[in-house]
């Protein structure tokens, strides 16, 4: 009871679901063709929980698992740790803000195969971490199918995470990300070898992973720094500063107090200052 409580409470002070479907109601207007879709999609729907597992169990689902067994996993993990759905929300927002080819949540929401990688590897670590190993594991496979995006369902990401165009992401099982990270297509966090314990990198707040870096081995990414792109990582990095390079070394700042919010891949003069 207290939680249904919660999620009412929630529903009438929830800026981007309010925000969504004011913009699914103009995307209906002004593309009729796409009037049913949008009102499928995010109209009908009370809670922008129900609109996302009703999207993605039709984008997942296939013969071996219908759509309607595939919402109903996606409602149960909603429901059962609403915390999903506040990062859901992080993770809408960040792309709104920060891509800049993302003029409305709804776009984002509808479209763009990041944000739909991104929720569904969330509730594969939920099925991961409750004992549902091998659904977990489906919907992986599932996802990169659809998005060519492969997550492993006991990595560890933050809340407020951008993915942009996503093909080619890769993130190992070992591997944890912070809050507000943002990432380009092509990016791994992966490992070195075939360890069978913690083995992948993990990353700090507020870093910037550009398009095709690649981050090996179980080091650390300092928060607020910069990998440039097609940069190969193979050692810690400082906090603020920004690397690039194969192998890749410190060529300077990080460029702003808040590189994955600002999104500049312009990289510095080398700095020997550091």
């Amino acid at each position: 009871m207290n939680r249904e409580r919660k999620a009412l409470a929630k529903d009438k002070v929830d800026p981007i679901w309010s925000a969504l479907r004011q913009q699914a109601e103009q995307l209906a207007e002004s593309e009729p063709e796409l009037a049913s879709f949008a009102h499928a999609t995010i109209l009908k729907h009370e809670r922008l929980e129900q609109a996302l597992s009703y999207h993605l169990a039709k984008k997942i689902g296939n013969e071996d698992l219908s759509p309607m067994q595939v919402r109903e996993i996606f409602e149960e993990a909603l429901t059962a740790d609403p915390a999903i759905g506040d990062s859901v929300r992080a993770d809408l927002s960040a792309v709104f803000q920060r891509d800049p080819a993302c003029h409305s949540y709804a776009q984002a929401f509808l479209f763009f195969k990041g944000f739909h990688a991104l929720e569904s590897y969330r509730v594969a670590h939920y099925l991961w971490t409750h004992g549902r190993k091998t659904m977990a594991l489906f919907i992986q496979n599932r996802m990169s199918d659809l998005f060519a995006v492969d997550i492993h369902p006991a990595a560890k990401l933050g809340r407020g995470i951008m993915i942009d165009h996503a093909t080619g992401v890769v993130i190992g099982e070992t591997a944890v990300v912070g809050d507000d990270v943002s990432m380009l297509h092509g990016v791994t966090l992966g490992g070195t070898g075939k360890q069978d314990e913690d083995r992948h990198p993990k990353v700090g707040r507020g870093v910037l992973l550009s398009t095709g870096a690649k981050v090996l081995g179980n080091i650390q990414i300092g928060e607020c720094a910069r990998v440039g792109a097609g940069s190969v990582v193979l050692k810690p990095v400082p906090p603020h500063t920004t690397v690039a390079g194969v192998p890749a070394r410190v060529i300077g700042k990080a460029g702003s107090e808040r590189p994955s919010q600002d999104m500049d891949h312009k990289l510095p003069e080398p700095d020997s200052d550091l």
